[in-house]
């Protein structure tokens, strides 16, 4: 129930003194509004509660002398005090629940479900804004038809009374260009929800590969053009992997396990004992299977000064160790990586060995800087045929395994 309390108010009134006795000349910290205000919050009415101001001029009646007035402080008026705002009756835990059902439709035929959104929905990205639900719809759909994006959502959960923050992934190929490049975005999403209607009133999304996050951002526009660029990926088997986060610099990703045959090295960006590795999946094995070959060629360093290093080839996702047949020569190996989560920088150009080692020093310096835990070692992927390819569209990695990574 509302509750009427009085709440002092001062009220200046500036008369012509001829028609009222007690003439009194203006005092001089009366001159202006702001003293009044400091003096009635202190030594004039040191009581009384926080003041209005008002001062009100009367003109003068039958003089024109400024100099003599008359002030009188009069005490009045009333403020409503309200009731204190109702509990919210919005179920955001539903709505939680909700998203995790519905989000992972925004690309496919299903669609996401209009009906939870109002009519007139905010949404923003770093280049994108629409004003209603018509608006959003439509953007999904060009989205949908351009580049046939993979949406994944990792997380929701409740950021505000009225707020739902979601954490996720969308790769996205470019089908128009002959290339078909691959762009990644990750980052987060705040809904909105709008207390009366129980439904989501805004949607902005923050890119992780960026700083400027508001629209119109430059930054972000530039970002979506340097991921057009080409690189020649062989159209092989790889190992599966999901990408978690992509920042300015590198991705984490979260690799399945994946089985290697193996053999010494020499160096990050040699190339003995590849014959050997090679061979192995050619038929030069104890049941003279062929084996499919994969992407990409992986040499791993073990210990911080690259020295000790080992060339592999991955072996297709349906082999087990069980089903493979044994290697026929004692220095090759097979063996099962167990996955886990990597740090990974992307370039082009021949991976040459001061090159390599460039960009996995500059690639752990991220890592520390950004506060992850590297592992100690790294490896270099190598994804094109070198004699086949120009080294301007080839596409190499160097990849760190973290330690206790998490996805906030």
């Amino acid at each position: 129930m509302n509750q009427i309390i009085p709440q002092t108010s001062i009220v200046l009134e500036q008369m012509a003194t001829s028609r009222f006795s007690g003439d009194i000349p203006r005092p001089a910290s009366l001159r202006s509004a702001t003293n009044f205000r400091k003096l009635s919050k202190t030594s004039f009415f040191p009581s009384l509660p926080k003041q209005t101001i008002r001062i009100q001029n009367i003109p003068s009646l039958q003089t024109t002398d400024p100099k003599k007035y008359k002030w009188v402080v009069r005490l009045s008026s009333t403020v409503e005090e309200r009731s204190p705002p109702k509990p919210s009756t919005v179920d955001v835990k539903k709505l939680v629940d909700f998203l995790y059902e519905d989000l992972p439709h925004l690309f496919d035929d299903q669609g996401i479900d209009r009906t939870a959104y109002d009519e007139l929905v905010k949404f923003r990205d770093p280049i994108t804004k629409h004003d209603s639900i018509s608006g959003y719809l439509f953007n999904i759909a060009m989205l949908r038809k351009l580049f046939a994006p993979d949406f994944q959502l990792h997380w929701a959960k409740q950021t505000g009374p009225y707020e739902i923050t979601t954490r996720w992934t969308m790769v996205m190929k470019f089908i128009l260009l002959p290339w078909k490049p691959e762009l990644v975005f990750t980052g987060t999403s705040v809904m909105g929800i709008n207390p009366e209607t129980k439904k989501f009133c805004s949607h902005v999304d923050y890119w992780d590969s960026i700083e400027n996050n508001e629209y119109f951002s430059v930054e972000g526009l530039l970002d979506v053009v340097k991921q057009l660029r080409i690189y020649k990926t062989p159209d092989l088997e790889t190992p599966k992997y999901e990408i978690l986060k992509r920042t300015a610099n590198y991705e984490v990703r979260k690799y399945e396990p994946f089985i290697v045959v193996e053999t010494d090295g020499d160096k990050l960006s040699g190339s003995r004992g590849f014959n050997s590795v090679a061979g192995y999946i050619f038929g030069k094995n104890s049941a003279g299977e062929k084996i499919p070959m994969t992407t990409p060629v992986f040499t791993q360093a073990f210990d911080p000064d690259i020295s000790n290093v080992s060339v592999q080839i991955v072996l297709p996702s349906e082999k087990d160790l069980n089903s493979l047949p044994a290697p026929n020569q004692a220095e090759i190996s097979l063996r099962k990586v167990e996955g886990g989560i990597a740090a990974v920088s992307k370039f082009s150009g021949k991976p040459t060995e001061d090159i390599a080692r460039e960009k996995e020093k500059g690639l752990r310096y991220m890592l520390i800087r950004d506060g992850l835990k590297p592992k100690v070692g790294c490896l270099l992927a190598r994804y094109n045929d070198p004699g086949r390819t120009k080294s301007f569209l080839m596409r190499n990695e160097v990849l760190i395994w973290l330690e206790d990574f998490s996805l906030d």
